[in-house]
């Protein structure tokens, strides 16, 4: 049947009008090619828990995409690809291009600490015949999702001869768990009083690791000696070790598909590492980059990016520097013609609680990587705020490589909101706006996104070095 012929009105809609469209109807030859490019994301994703590890995966990837080690005492040539691995928690990779680097560099930053929980100090007690690790949590938490969660240990830990040994239980089919317990609802009367941002408080987060007491009715800590027994055993470390450690608690779920149509991913730590796999698979397709690539991962971006591994550290602008001495560049005309993605994820619109959105102004599933013009809470404190030149820049990129997009904010103006690492890069003089992947549940120890904003993220990162 002939549509009919539009009016006056419509088509001055049309022509002046906007409006955001799920992928899925505007290109539905999409479809395929995402699921396809998210296979290789879930696995990324099961090796890449903590930020060590998700560090030694990407210089592992990096290598075989013929990275070699920087040598800041050698000369590079365009084309040329480099890596360089930070205090082994950031990797930044490095694509020469054609332009001077005075011309400035495209950087693309994305962090891949996500929030867990951390063993304190001195970790290990028992209590009534059952032995825990005490917690501290890392990172904004909803602590009441933690609870009769499956746990894995990961983690470092520096014996006292030096050794480094390195820690993993829990993602194998055949590993333990660990858990956090948590009340039945036939008792919990007084609990359920407390507000839910309470329900499980910080020292109740206390992780269960045995039940089965060493065999000497002399021993006191039957239990916690059983626990200390089978660490050494394995691990060879002593209690005194805890103190020279790194042990993180993450949910020990497998990346999978969700959905009866496999659309969407579910995960633990896709904030901020769905950004981190995308940004570095780009930087591994544009092997000839007008001007010069630095895809940067980072970490502590969940507690401020403090540290000397985080983006308020001066490690990246050291590097930088190294960059701009072989180069033979001036590092603050470096900065001033630069561009950098700020690449993280930003909350996707969901209807089950859809009053804490304004919907205008919400990202949603499926609808490509959301610009995020600013951060920050309230009345933008924190925030990047990027400028409109820059906003047409990564626009103009974006739409000519035909890549999907859309724009959000981080809920209501006055509900909460958050902060990224764009302000850093503002600091050092460098043009920089927000893009990432929406997600739901984000924060929650298991996240989830569309395979169609995942594989546009890829193409817009594509189009942004290109």
């Amino acid at each position: 049947m002939d549509q009919k012929e539009k009016t006056a009105g419509q088509k001055l809609q049309d022509e002046l009008g906007f409006e955001f469209k799920h992928i899925g109807k505007t290109h539905p030859e999409d479809v395929e090619p995402a699921l396809a490019f998210c296979e290789a994301y879930k696995t990324f994703m099961d090796n890449s828990k903590t930020e060590r590890e998700c560090t030694a995966y990407l210089e592992q990837m990096a290598k075989k995409e013929g990275y070699e080690l920087f040598d800041p005492a050698k000369q590079y040539q365009a084309g040329d690809r480099v890596y360089y691995v930070n205090r082994l928690k950031n990797v930044f990779l490095v694509t020469f291009g054609k332009k001077s680097l005075e011309e400035g560099i495209r950087f693309n930053i994305a962090h891949i600490d996500s929030p867990r929980l951390d063993l304190k100090p001195f970790p290990l007690y028992e209590q009534d015949e059952i032995a825990y690790f005490k917690t501290h949590y890392y990172g904004g938490i909803r602590k009441y999702q933690w609870g009769t969660t499956p746990l894995a240990m990961h983690g470092v830990v520096m014996l006292k001869d030096g050794t480094s040994v390195s820690i993993s239980v829990g993602e194998k089919d055949e590993d333990p768990k660990f858990v956090v317990s948590d009340l039945l609802p036939h008792l919990s009367a007084k609990q359920n009083q407390r507000t839910l941002s309470d329900g499980l408080r910080g020292e109740e987060l206390n992780i269960i690791v045995g039940n089965i007491p060493y065999q000497d009715e002399n021993v006191k800590d039957a239990f916690k000696l059983k626990a200390l027994e089978l660490l050494h055993e394995r691990f060879g470390m002593t209690e005194a070790d805890f103190t020279r450690a790194e042990i993180e608690m993450v949910p020990a779920y497998k990346a999978s598909d969700i959905g009866l149509d496999r659309s969407l991913v579910g995960a633990y730590g896709q904030d901020d590492k769905v950004c981190a796999y995308t940004a570095a698979m780009a930087a591994f397709a544009i092997k000839d980059p007008t001007y010069t690539t630095v895809t940067v991962f980072t970490d502590k971006e969940e507690i401020g990016s403090e540290g000397n591994t985080g983006m308020a550290s001066h490690a990246l602008d050291h590097f930088v520097e190294d960059l701009c001495d072989i180069c033979g560049a001036k590092k603050r005309n470096v900065y001033r013609h630069s561009m950098c993605l700020s690449s993280d994820v930003n909350a996707a619109y969901d209807p089950t609680f859809a009053d804490v959105f304004e919907k205008q102004n919400a990202s949603f599933l499926g609808h490509g990587p959301v610009l995020t013009k600013y951060t920050g809470a309230r009345g933008k404190s924190g925030s990047n705020d990027a400028s409109a030149e820059t906003m047409y820049k990564v626009i103009d990129c974006m739409e000519k490589e035909n890549v999907r997009w859309q724009i959000g904010e981080l809920g209501k103006v006055d509900e909460g909101g958050g902060g990224t690492i764009a302000l850093f890069m503002g600091d050092m003089d460098v043009d920089t706006v927000d893009l990432g992947v929406p997600v739901l549940a984000m924060h929650a120890p298991f996240e989830i996104t569309s395979k169609l904003d995942i594989y546009h993220t890829y193409k817009a990162f594509c189009a942004f070095y290109r």
